[in-house]
């Protein structure tokens, strides 16, 4: 009998060092992979074939989010379409911020070289932007246990810094057991100040990034409705759950809505990623949730986002550890070994 499978697609700051040759190790359609190139072409970009083939990481170049949304969407798609369907029955998809874009193709709401064109020109649009930065910042404990009172004393510390003039700063991502914030200079250094460091690397700013998903980015959003019209839409074959936690389903999807959240609350409001797997196992419950590359650090939120819904009685960091030794429930595709649990082959 197949397993059942969630798919999670990741967002920017997943391709790094260790990923650095990604898609030549595991991309497997070349000829696909030439089709975003000659995108890339036309615009004047690096290829993917030349960023991921480098001699060495860049964090100036690699972590751009010109070139990191188009690296990121492309080792996800390669990572779907390795997926071995006939032990494996893939019963939604998700993602997490611009992994939106990558789920939307992955789910056949887009093909994959419209998914591409998406990804790329958001990238593309939010680098030549580049407004405000994120942060990121812990409200669970190293155990991973629920602190609700911690989470909305962080959030009213938020929206009181926000207040001041001249001042901006939100929720942009809500990530597990993680707040993402986002806003400008001010609000991200008051808050950087005013709260305790914990775990020896929080807050932690992240290089790169612009103030994603909040209303600062209207005008990438606007850009964006301007480049990419309706007629890339089209209806998903798999059901997808959005950074509200939101259920496209197939047949039934308005694709001129499905247009409009994603080049506009999508990119202006908070993405719920927690919403949205705990809307993915109470809906599907799915016995495997699959995390594709690149990178290996999804699976921690997306563990973390389960505690928190009290997914199978889980309640902390040891009783997922617990449950998952038992039963795996979670299949990292950047990790080695547990791709091979969920490929259809294996390249080294």
């Amino acid at each position: 009998m197949k397993k059942t499978a969630v798919v999670i697609c990741p967002g920017r700051g997943t391709y790094n060092k260790s990923e650095l040759g990604y898609l030549k190790r595991h991309f497997p359609d070349p000829a696909l992979l030439e089709s975003f190139d000659a995108l890339r072409r036309d615009e004047g970009q690096p290829t993917l074939a030349e960023l991921d083939g480098a001699q060495t990481f860049s964090i100036a170049q690699h972590t751009r989010g010109d070139n990191a949304s188009a690296l990121i969407y492309a080792a996800t798609l390669g990572d779907f379409l390795s997926i071995d369907r006939d032990e494996i029955e893939i019963v939604a998809v998700t993602g997490n911020s611009m992994g939106w874009y990558s789920a939307l193709a992955c789910a056949g709401a887009l093909s994959p070289e419209n998914g591409f064109r998406v990804a790329n020109t958001m990238g593309t649009l939010m680098q030549r932007a580049l407004i405000g930065g994120q942060l990121v910042y812990p409200f669970v404990d190293e155990n991973w246990m629920a602190q609700p009172e911690r989470r909305q004393t962080l959030l009213a510390k938020v929206d009181e810094i926000d207040a001041r003039a001249d001042h901006l700063l939100g929720l942009s991502i809500a990530l597990g057991g993680m707040l993402v914030l986002a806003g400008n200079e001010a609000g991200l250094k008051a808050f950087e100040q005013e709260v305790e460091p914990v775990q020896q690397r929080f807050p932690m700013r992240l290089g790169n990034h612009a103030a994603f998903h909040t209303a600062l980015q209207a005008p990438v959003a606007k850009q964006g409705r301007e480049q990419l019209p309706s007629e890339l839409f089209r209806q998903p074959n798999l059901p997808l759950i959005d950074g509200r936690g939101a259920i496209w389903w197939p047949d039934a999807t308005p694709t001129e809505a499905l247009r409009n959240y994603t080049l506009g609350a999508q990119v202006t409001e908070t993405y719920d990623f927690t919403q949205a797997i705990t809307i993915a196992a109470r809906e599907f419950a799915p016995d495997l949730f699959i995390v594709t590359g690149p990178g290996t650090t999804l699976g921690g939120a997306v563990a973390q986002s389960l505690i928190l819904a009290r997914w199978l009685g889980m309640d902390s960091k040891t009783d997922f550890q617990a449950q998952h030794d038992d039963k795996p429930l979670l299949a990292a595709m950047g990790m080695a070994e547990q791709r091979k649990t969920v490929s259809k082959g294996v390249t080294e």
